[in-house]
């Protein structure tokens, strides 16, 4: 959910994020990764955006990856192929604090191969930042401030100052989110309407998420009851919906957890 967020600002408020990294609100279009790949490549975190002169490649993390450098590496080259006339911008956002060396590694080293990408860690980043951009601001309660808490609370009063509905509930439920990494829920419900969200994109992205995560667990409720009453695995996968692999391995979890 967090990359989705992620994304949905990226995506919903450029000129915010092209003040931000590249400081100029320079008009930015999404870019799609399989223009730039020869392959299929998954990356949940990936988000392109680019202008007639600037791609700007963004990768939001809440935990590091050992593949963070080679992947920037091997999307610069891309970005070169496609685009060899446009310069590129590549920042790795970690969102979470972590001791790791990982948040620290900006560069790809292979043999005679050298590449380097900027690297953003929001919880030493200035709190007042992300005030400066309404699109910016969901990211406030993970910079660099004393008292989160408050931070929210002052998040809060600006998004509810904001004139236009969908923008307003759309920021409200992405700060939600982001702030679900640093503060307990029971905080975020306290200081952040519920009926701003409700409108919300996101709010909605949610509330289905969730629907269906409960749906496919009640499916496989019933399917591991119809299995531990010996009902063959045809029947069962006639009238759950779910494939014969998918109820193989629930049942070998259920012969694993039987006493022996």
């Amino acid at each position: 959910m967090y990359d989705n967020v992620c994304k949905f600002l990226a995506e919903s408020f450029t000129s915010d994020f092209a003040t931000w990294l590249l400081n100029e609100p320079i008009a930015l279009t999404q870019l799609s990764p399989s223009e730039l790949s020869l392959e299929p490549i998954r990356a949940d975190a990936l988000i392109l955006l680019q202008s007639d002169e600037i791609v700007l490649h963004l990768e939001f993390q809440t935990r590091p990856k050992v593949e963070i450098p080679f992947r920037m590496s091997d999307y610069r080259l891309r970005g070169y192929r496609k685009f060899p006339q446009k310069k590129m911008r590549q920042v790795v956002i970690y969102l979470q604090p972590s001791d790791s060396e990982l948040v620290y590694q900006t560069e790809f080293i292979l043999e005679n191969s050298w590449h380097r990408f900027d690297v953003i860690r929001l919880w030493e980043q200035p709190t007042e930042i992300f005030f400066n951009c309404p699109g910016l601001l969901p990211f406030a309660t993970l910079s660099q401030t004393n008292n989160q808490t408050r931070t929210l609370e002052e998040v809060a009063q600006v998004i509810e100052a904001i004139e236009d509905t969908r923008i307003r509930s759309n920021l409200a439920a992405s700060t939600a989110v982001l702030s679900g990494l640093v503060l307990n829920k029971d905080v975020i419900k306290r200081i952040l309407r519920s009926d701003i969200m409700r409108e919300s994109v996101i709010y909605q992205d949610i509330l289905q998420e969730g629907l269906e995560q409960g749906i496919q667990q009640n499916t496989q409720e019933i399917a591991i009851k119809l299995i531990n009453k010996g009902i063959s695995l045809e029947i069962i996968a006639d009238a759950t919906g779910l494939t014969i692999e998918q109820l193989q391995k629930l049942q070998a979890q259920t012969e694993d957890t039987q006493p022996q």
